[in-house]
């Protein structure tokens, strides 16, 4: 049994298998790139995509352990 379809220690939502560590950690990293790149934007390049800069910082400022949730189904 591998760390991706190894059971859950806590509870787990049926039928939702868990993510191996290095999985994880690959989701993580991608959204820590993508806070930065969102950071790093202009103000056009916001307006493009339809975020506010508030928007942008908020969400730039977030951890790199909080992936988005879809990311986690």
């Amino acid at each position: 049994m591998t760390l991706a379809t190894s059971s859950c220690s806590a509870p787990c939502a049926p039928g939702k298998p868990q993510l191996s560590l290095t999985a994880r950690l690959s989701l993580h990293l991608a959204a820590w790139r993508q806070r930065r790149q969102l950071a790093a934007l202009d103000a056009r390049a916001l307006e493009d995509i339809g975020v506010t800069r508030a928007q942008a910082d908020a969400e730039a400022r977030g951890g790199f352990w909080k992936a988005p949730d879809h990311w986690r189904r």
